[in-house]
């Protein structure tokens, strides 16, 4: 602790080589674009500089660092959302119709295409093609709804977390999963079948 406060800067400078290349994996992970992942990572290690007094050594650097980190995305994706809300609303209205023209008017499938012959496949993940398609698939979704899919599936976060991130209802976040999960069949059924 003595050492960081009569070097900090030394200190942040050792912390960036041994933990940039972590931090980055997580923010690309989280955000999947290269720019963003490295403005956050960059951002975390400002932030750490600024308030490096008060880190008080109870938790390993990497860990504090990480909790900048995540906290920083957290900021990134309520800023997109405050910022392109009209975009999300409007790209969302169309999955609405979209997922609505998937069933009759009793709430059954329209057709039988819809479990398509990939579905049998059980290698699918192994495919390298079929992983590139889904990721396509993926950035299709509103920025808000490929969030909580990858939040649900991929990070296993809780429900209620993953509402809080989103600052979204739970009604509206099952909504969300229910539409996205539509959207990448649909998706992977025009581009992959």
């Amino acid at each position: 602790m003595d050492q960081i406060k009569e070097n900090p800067k030394s200190i942040l400078e050792q912390w960036v080589n041994q933990f940039s290349d972590e931090l980055y994996s997580w923010a690309f992970f989280k955000t999947s674009s290269k720019e963003v992942a490295e403005d956050l990572v960059q951002d975390t290690f400002m932030a750490a500089f600024h308030k490096i007094d008060t880190f008080q050594g109870k938790s390993h650097p990497k860990t504090w660092l990480f909790s900048i980190l995540n906290n920083k995305v957290i900021d990134y994706y309520r800023l997109s959302a405050r910022t392109t809300r009209k975009n999300f609303s409007l790209t969302e209205n169309s999955g609405n119709e979209l997922s609505d023209g998937l069933f009759n008017t009793h709430g059954c499938w329209k057709s039988n295409d819809i479990n398509a012959a990939w579905d049998q496949d059980q290698e699918l993940l192994d495919n390298p093609e079929f992983n590139s398609i889904m990721e396509n698939c993926m950035e299709e979704l509103p920025q808000k709804w490929k969030l909580a899919v990858t939040s649900k599936y991929l990070s296993d976060k809780k429900t209620e977390t993953i509402c809080q991130e989103l600052e979204i209802t739970t009604s509206n976040y099952w909504q969300i999963v229910h539409r996205s999960k539509l959207l990448l069949k649909k998706c992977l059924e025009l581009k992959w079948v």
